[in-house]
C-alpha cells in the first residue's frame, strides 16, 4: 500500500509507528471509515505492521498506528470485535466473544 510512515525516531523505541492512511476505494462501509479497510489479496499477500485480516469476512483492517499483541480492533463490515494475537511470528486477529 501507499501508506506513509510518520514520526519514526530511533531514540523513542517504545512509541508506536504512526501511518497516514489513504483511501482504498472500499465502498462497503460509510465514506468516513473507508480508509480503515481494504480487500485482501489472498494468502500470498504480505500485510503491513498496521494491518490485520478479519478471520470472519477476510477483509484487511488497517490502523493509523502499528498493531501489537493484545490490541483490540473492530471489523465494521461483519461487526466482529477482534483481538490481535501472534501466531508463528505473524499478527493475526481472533474473534472476541
Amino acid at each position: 500500500m501507499n501508506d506513509t510512515l510518520i514520526n519514526k525516531t530511533d531514540d523513542e523505541p517504545e512509541k508506536r509507528q504512526m501511518y497516514v492512511l489513504e483511501e482504498t476505494g472500499f465502498n462497503e462501509v460509510p465514506k468516513k471509515f473507508r480508509r480503515f479497510y481494504r480487500k485482501w489479496g489472498g494468502p500470498s499477500e504480505t500485510l503491513a505492521p498496521n494491518e490485520v485480516v478479519c478471520p470472519v469476512c477476510k477483509i484487511v483492517i488497517r490502523s493509523m498506528q502499528e498493531l501489537r499483541v493484545g490490541d483490540k480492533v473492530y471489523c465494521m463490515p461483519c461487526m466482529s470485535r477482534l483481538i490481535v494475537e501472534e501466531e508463528n511470528g505473524l499478527l493475526v486477529a481472533r474473534v472476541n466473544y
